[in-house]
């Protein structure tokens, strides 16, 4: 096998896939009772960190304010993997991808997104390259969070590329985005390798345009967090503000603009190919940020 497909495989097989729990119906009067949003992510969002199943089995403890969030724009239905029958394949056409800071994905699991995105698939994308938010298991832990995002194949077939400016000083600020204030800590920025991706917010966040689909990604997940203000504070207005932003009309007409440019342009590069030829993936460069 390959360089980039051992690499890949196991990068996605260090960490076990938990089962995730039945989406619930939305709340009633919420935005879209018919849409869903799926999830994908390795943040304690849907399940809860806890020391004992009992914990989680017990329902004492509180949702996540992220997923109450993600019930205002629709049905929320987590993600195990994005491949097969399970996967991508049984999402509506009007269905928004969340991936939140995911594993890395599997060769599968990359064609999979890349093929449904590019039919007209719409992703808001979370990716940190140095994850700040709390978690309970120590490192090395296969139920912690994803500390840094290995996503650079499907990154790099998009047209993108995750920096990190590693002196850059630590702690919580927060970047200014279509009026709202995106939290931020140790953030990434984004590089555009390609004119199918718009650069915002000091490149914190980008817009790619992918076939006849859209992806809005933020290079970090601070925004994420869970603290007894987050629901309330900047997170939750700079959330919603995201959401709706990825799954705007304005996403589509983006794509119709460079869509069929961009398709033609890669149209014979695909994922799976990469991984035979064993070609390199791009990595996370941890440079300064010009």
């Amino acid at each position: 096998m390959t360089g980039l497909a051992v690499a890949l495989l196991a990068a996605c097989n260090a960490t076990p896939s938990e089962s995730a729990p039945a989406a619930e119906p939305v709340a009633s009067g919420s935005r879209s009772e018919s849409r869903i949003v799926a999830l994908h992510t390795s943040l304690p969002i849907v399940w809860r960190e806890s020391g004992a199943i009992s914990d989680l089995l017990d329902g004492g403890q509180a949702p996540h304010w992220v997923l109450a969030a993600l019930r205002e724009e629709g049905k929320v239905v987590p993600l195990d993997t994005l491949a097969g029958a399970r996967g991508l394949q049984a999402l509506p056409r009007n269905s928004l991808l969340v991936l939140a800071q995911p594993r890395a994905l599997s060769p599968q699991d990359n064609v999979a997104l890349d093929d449904w995105v590019r039919q007209g698939g719409h992703v808001l994308l979370f990716a940190d390259p140095m994850l700040t938010g709390h978690s309970d298991y120590a490192l090395g832990d296969p139920r912690r969070p994803q500390d840094i995002a290995l996503l650079s194949p499907i990154l790099g077939h998009w047209g993108l590329e995750l920096r990190f400016d590693e002196d850059q000083q630590g702690g919580k600020s927060a970047v200014a985005w279509r009026g709202r204030q995106v939290p931020v800590n140790l953030h990434g920025a984004w590089n555009a390798t390609s004119g199918a991706c718009a650069l915002e917010a000091k490149a914190l966040i980008a817009r790619c345009t992918v076939g006849s689909g859209s992806v809005l990604a933020v290079a970090d997940a601070a925004v994420l967090e869970d603290s007894a203000e987050s629901a309330d504070s900047d997170a939750a207005g700079a959330l919603a503000t995201l959401l709706k932003a990825a799954s705007a009309p304005g996403s589509a007409a983006f794509s119709r603009k460079f869509g069929m440019a961009w398709d033609r342009l890669f149209s014979s590069v695909d994922l799976v190919g990469m991984a035979a030829r064993g070609a390199d993936p791009p990595r996370v460069r941890a440079r300064k940020v010009a």
